[in-house]
């Protein structure tokens, strides 16, 4: 259990630093090669700090612990909008000021409901996965044309310029990208060996596992980031990149993973889990929404939302020794 947890933990500083050199060193050869900072910033940032959702469900898949992978996804998702959105607001109340992100979290909320249809049947698929990543794709172009077609002063495009690397050497800027894309597997296996372990140990299963303590590390680097935007006063990067995390979690994770190994779904997934993301996502729209004028989500709001993350990671342990409870098995 010691061994394992070392790995857990080591996996994880290993993780979050890999991916911290993976963005950098991806952002800042971007800039070099004159990319507008915008689609820097929806791309490679809002996406990038999912490597390590993307990675360590890649790597559990081939280890034949596909369980791991949707937990992580669905896990990460809700972490996002309860622990790391929560946290973030109760520092420095959020204000909503990109017309994008109107876009964009409709979008997230029809990819929710498009993978809970997937899920219905209980496995998601190989074609499955391939229609998400084609889903991702998509995702990625329709954002660029965006970015493109959006005026230099919006101020989701300042806050990306000001995140950016500046004056990195091309050369030092590839060098980073290639440390994080050596390091992201190498720290996700050790992770991934030290979670099934856990698991084992605890006797609960590693869906369970990749639900709460690899979503929670995993999702690091969001709240790395959420906080750095916020204390920059940067709030509409703050939410942007919880957005762009969640669709690529979704798209990217889930896909990436079905791709390589059918996924079968336990049954708790579809009763508890999806139900979870959708209540907290839709609860997060209508406090953020500008109904009553600017978008905003102050310290009342990131309160219920840790509240509301707080009681569901609870839930999925207390399930977790009483599963007859959801599954009536």
């Amino acid at each position: 259990m010691l061994t394992a947890t070392i790995q857990l933990v080591a996996g994880f500083l290993l993780l979050v630093w890999g991916a911290d050199r993976l963005v950098a060193g991806a952002s800042a050869t971007a800039r070099n090669l004159d990319v507008s900072p915008l689609i820097i910033g929806l791309t490679i940032i809002g996406f990038g700090t999912s490597a390590p959702e993307l990675v360590v469900s890649a790597v559990a898949t081939l280890k034949g612990n596909p369980g791991l992978a949707v937990g992580n996804a669905i896990g990460s998702n809700i972490a996002n909008m309860g622990l790391v959105l929560g946290v973030t607001a109760l520092i420095y109340p959020l204000r909503l000021e990109s017309t994008a992100l109107k876009r964009e979290y409709p979008m997230l909320m029809l990819i929710m409901l498009v993978c809970f249809l997937m899920a219905l049947d209980g496995v998601y698929s190989q074609l499955e996965g391939s229609i998400l990543l084609v889903g991702l794709l998509l995702v990625v172009i329709w954002i660029i044309r965006i970015g493109m077609h959006r005026p230099l002063s919006d101020p989701l495009a300042e806050e990306f310029d000001a995140e950016i690397p500046k004056d990195i050497p091309t050369k030092t800027a590839v060098f980073w990208l290639l440390v994080g894309l050596t390091v992201l597997p190498v720290s996700s296996i050790f992770l991934v060996d030290g979670a099934i372990t856990i698991a084992r140990v605890l006797g609960v299963t590693d869906t369970v596992i990749g639900l709460t303590i690899v979503a929670l590390g995993t999702s690091l680097p969001e709240l790395a980031t959420a906080i750095t935007a916020v204390l920059s006063k940067e709030d509409d990067l703050a939410i942007g990149n919880i957005i762009g995390s969640n669709i690529f979690n979704l798209l990217g994770v889930l896909g990436i993973a079905a791709v390589i190994q059918p996924i079968d779904l336990l049954p708790i997934i579809l009763a508890r889990d999806f139900p979870a993301m959708f209540l907290i996502s839709g609860i997060l729209y209508l406090m953020a929404s500008d109904f009553r004028g600017s978008g905003r989500v102050g310290r009342r709001a990131g309160g219920i939302l840790l509240v509301m993350f707080i009681g569901y990671f609870i839930m999925v342990w207390m399930s977790s020794v009483n599963i007859d409870l959801f599954t009536g098995s």
